[in-house]
């Protein structure tokens, strides 16, 4: 039984948008459709964190992924999920998509 369980890595919405500025990472929305289609950050491949099992072969290996929820609870969960199936780099965005717009940067609506 283990008692600690090692950090999940974050990151905050000021070191994703310098990542994304940089065409270093992918970023993963992991809500539902009905979230993302009211407001996500641009430019991001989403898959709800239900369907990712079956749709694993959709992210990318090449480049770390940055997985972004819509307060960051979320993505706690499928960034512990994501490095146990051997994705490398792989970070919750903390405050999520929430935090994203509440600091003013640019957010899409729709499909």
């Amino acid at each position: 039984m283990r008692l600690f369980r090692p950090a999940i890595p974050e990151i905050g919405i000021e070191q994703l948008e310098a990542l994304r500025a940089q065409g270093r990472v992918a970023v993963l929305d992991v809500r539902e459709p009905w979230e993302y289609r009211a407001g996500h950050v641009p430019e991001v491949i989403h898959i709800p964190m239900g369907q990712l099992v079956v749709r694993m072969g959709e992210l990318p290996r090449d480049r770390p992924i940055m997985v972004i929820c819509q307060s960051g609870h979320r993505s706690l969960g499928v960034t512990e999920y994501l490095q146990a199936q051997g994705f490398e780099g792989v970070a919750s965005v903390a405050g999520g998509t929430g935090a994203w717009a509440d600091s003013g940067r640019e957010i899409e609506t729709g499909d």
